[in-house]
């Protein structure tokens, strides 16, 4: 932040009504409670009020952030030294009037300490420069994100496609240069190519963005008719898309600089390319690698124990019930589930299935089977 010049004129301190060492909490409780007095809504018509809330704001706007108080101080505590400044300091008539720098202005004999005119010639010269260097150089293009519809076996296998949107993309006339076909930009020749301006203010010299250029160091003499010198337009395009094995619904899946062009030779951006991966009638997923399946049994078949053969991505396999299997247990076929470098496994769960309806040879079974069985599932509920 370089050192404005109304920091050398203006007691921001004064202007809150607090001291040099006051926290920074105080100082906002002050400034909300001279705000609050003064401000423009609270005072409709009153220019002094109105000019009083200008002060105290940009004493807050100071004072509030550390870098800017810390700079503010040291400014300020140059001035009060006295130092290469004659008796004078920094007068109430400013830069040019009489009062400043013993009673010369700038234009008078005024003689500098030397180590003041450096820290001076930096504050004003390297800091100033340093706040103009945010020129408007090569500027890169947007980040782009767009949506991939896929069918569960699709994103299960992983595939190549391509994807359609719409954005900037370099100009097919001048090919991003924004000149016209036949013709460059050139080097701009108020800032020699640098993209900044010194102005001199006595003294001081303070850098800015060429107004010229707007800080790109170039100008364009024959714009491009098709992009009016702006080396983008926007169409439609299609962008070719890598979709790994086992990919998973709403995985955001990165496309390095194919996104928005960049301007005035600035990189492109990225494509985001977010995944909705529709629902299968019989697999989920479970991780990355492994699928899910829920396998429904008898009752008997659960009590008993049996062999049940079930579906899998490629060819059905024999999976074993174990006898006394409660309903949702789950048992791991290894290898049977994604297919990747090192392939998942298949959950298969067994759901076991009562019969809403029985014949009446199959419900005298059960009675039969209900008068022999000894065990009571609630039994635990009786405990004390």
């Amino acid at each position: 932040m370089a050192p404005q010049r109304e920091w050398f004129e203006k007691d921001y301190y004064a202007a809150l009504g607090i001291n040099a060492d006051t926290s920074e909490k105080d100082i906002q409780k002050a400034y909300r409670n001279l705000a609050k007095k003064f401000h423009p809504d609270a005072n409709p018509g009153d220019t002094a009020a109105e000019e009083r809330f200008k002060e105290i704001s940009a004493a807050n706007d100071v004072l509030s952030d550390p870098e800017k108080r810390k700079e503010y101080d040291e400014v300020r505590a140059m001035a009060a030294s006295g130092q290469g400044f004659g008796g004078g300091g920094f007068g109430g008539q400013g830069f040019g009037g009489g009062g400043g720098f013993g009673g010369q202005g700038f234009g008078g004999g005024a003689q500098f300490d030397g180590d003041l005119g450096d820290i001076l010639g930096n504050l004003f010269t390297g800091r100033s420069r340093q706040r103009g260097a945010r020129r408007r150089g090569p500027e890169s293009g947007s980040d782009l994100e767009t949506e991939l519809k896929l069918d569960f076996l699709a994103a299960v296998h992983g595939l190549e496609t391509t994807v359609a949107l719409t954005s900037d993309v370099p100009c097919s006339s001048c090919h991003g240069s924004g000149a016209e076909a036949g013709s460059q930009p050139v080097a701009c020749s108020a800032c020699g190519g640098s993209g900044e301006v010194l102005v001199d203010q006595g003294p001081f010299s303070f850098s800015q963005v060429c107004p010229t250029c707007g800080g790109r160091g170039q100008v364009i003499q024959k714009p491009c008719k098709q992009c009016r010198g702006a080396g983008v337009e926007r169409r439609p395009r299609e962008v070719k898309v890598r979709i790994p094995a086992g990919v998973k619904n709403g995985q955001r899946i990165r496309i390095k600089s194919r996104g928005g062009a960049g301007r005035f030779g600035g990189p492109p951006g990225d494509l985001y390319v977010v995944v909705r991966v529709k629902p299968h009638e019989i697999f989920g997923r479970s991780g990355i690698a492994d699928l899910t399946i829920k396998v429904p049994i008898t009752f008997s078949e659960a009590a008993l124990g049996a062999v049940v053969m079930v579906p899998t991505l490629t060819e059905p396999v024999k999976v074993k019930v174990p006898a006394g299997t409660q309903h949702n247990k789950t048992v791991r076929v290894r290898g049977r589930g994604v297919p990747r470098k090192k392939a998942g496994d298949l959950l298969v769960t067994f759901a076991v299935v009562i019969p809403k309806k029985l014949t009446a040879k199959e419900k005298a079974a059960l009675e039969s089977l209900g008068e022999v069985m000894h065990e009571n599932p609630r039994e635990h509920l009786n405990a004390r």
